[in-house]
């Protein structure tokens, strides 16, 4: 083996280490961001993405970002959403998504998903859910008496947010995808919409 190649070789075999030490540490480096929709599993998606901005170039409402140096050297760079500031739009033809070369953001569809190359196929991709939303009913406005209705129609998943007698918002978690449309929507401060991180599921979990 040529000294270049065996360098090459060595410095693969390095990257391929931190990058799963990375995935064990994933969790606790920060909270207040997570990947775009159809992210590969964070030590996948780490060893894919290339750090080319086509995902951040190509979001119309600029939500993706790109990471600092704060969450360190293996994931400086690569793009995230920061929900708690500013919602995701699931845009209908997801363009960060498409646009991304490598694949570290990849449609995962299933024989009943749409088929993004026909304009007649409107059945959803399936979506992993990106976080947990949930309504603080304690600084919720229609909860405590005054109406407010400022949500109302910016969640773009269809039932994912009802009505409770025409005036408190509820969202249903089996149809909630967590884009957090709902929470930017909110006029209260502090928001009286909560996020939460989707905990990953170990095998111990799976099968339990």
């Amino acid at each position: 083996m040529k000294r270049r190649d065996f360098l090459r070789f060595g410095a693969s075999k390095a990257a391929e280490v931190v990058v799963e030490v990375a995935g064990i540490k994933h969790q606790d480096v920060d909270v207040s961001w997570i990947r775009p929709p159809f992210a590969l599993a964070e030590p996948a998606f780490l060893q894919a993405c290339t750090r080319c901005d086509l995902c951040i170039d190509a979001c119309p409402h600029d939500v993706i970002f790109k990471l600092g140096s704060h969450v360190g050297i293996m994931a400086q760079g690569t793009p995230a959403l920061d929900l708690t500031s500013r919602g995701c739009h699931l845009c209908t033809d997801w363009p960060c998504v498409t646009v991304c070369e490598p694949s570290a953001l990849t449609l995962s569809v299933t024989s009943d998903s749409t088929d993004l190359s026909d304009p007649e196929d409107d059945a959803p991709p399936d979506l992993a859910k990106l976080a947990i939303v949930t309504i603080n009913e304690a600084t919720c406005l229609p909860y405590s008496g005054p109406e407010c209705g400022a949500c109302a129609g910016s969640c773009p998943v269809p039932d994912a947010l009802s009505w409770d007698g025409g005036t408190k918002p509820v969202i249903d978690q089996e149809l909630c995808v967590g884009c957090a449309m709902c929470r930017e929507a909110c006029i209260v401060d502090p928001k009286a919409i909560n996020l939460a991180l989707v905990t990953p599921k170990t095998p111990a979990a799976e099968s339990s």
